[in-house]
């Protein structure tokens, strides 16, 4: 059998494709449907490179190849037992094995001290007007939905993180502000030494 599947939107091909066999077209409006995009990073191009590695390493096979009119052919693929087996193995292992992440902000706060302080309160600030109006905008997104909550979990995972950053966010420009002299003295006598 093939590698195993790594790429997230593979792994959305193989889960629409356990509800039915679909073409790479309808694939790609459920994928816009559900707004699978805001959480896997999807362009309709590669849509087509997945499907195709898929069936390569037979995770997935044309079921059947139909034309509607002038349209050009359609194949519709359906998701094979290798393919089912994979999906949930690594699914399993998404949901059960923590992995270390790098996200970009995390990678700014290790570096944070070539900031003045001052500075970073101001930035701090900044995001955090930008993540009030991304937890605004969930909030409303989710209260107003009316398709199955299940296809929305992500946006409440995406919401209890944004809300656990804008608490870090308070605490940390607490700590910049208010934190005395046991919190940030190198960073503090770093940039008092710069601007004398």
């Amino acid at each position: 059998m093939g590698r195993h599947v790594s790429n997230p939107l593979a792994l959305a091909v193989l889960a629409y494709l356990v509800e039915r066999p679909m073409h790479p077209y309808e694939l790609g409006k459920v994928l816009k449907q559900r707004k699978v995009q805001e959480s896997i990073k999807y362009r309709h191009a590669s849509l087509y490179m997945v499907v195709d590695q898929l069936s390569r390493d037979g995770y997935i096979e044309a079921h059947q190849t139909a034309r509607e009119g002038q349209r050009p052919e359609r194949t519709v693929y359906r998701l094979t037992d290798a393919g089912a087996t994979e999906l949930r193995d690594r699914m399993r292992e998404l949901v059960a094995v923590p992995a270390k992440e790098y996200p970009r902000f995390e990678a700014a706060l290790a570096l944070i001290a070539v900031l003045p302080p001052d500075e970073v309160t101001d930035l701090l600030d900044q995001r955090r007007g930008a993540l009030e109006e991304q937890v605004a905008e969930l909030r409303g997104r989710l209260a107003k939905s009316d398709i199955d909550p299940l296809w929305l979990i992500e946006h409440e995972y995406r919401l209890g993180q944004t809300e656990a950053e804008l608490r870090f966010l308070r605490r940390f420009r607490h700590l910049v502000t208010e934190g005395g002299p046991e919190f940030g003295a190198f960073w503090r006598r770093l940039h008092a030494d710069r601007s004398e």
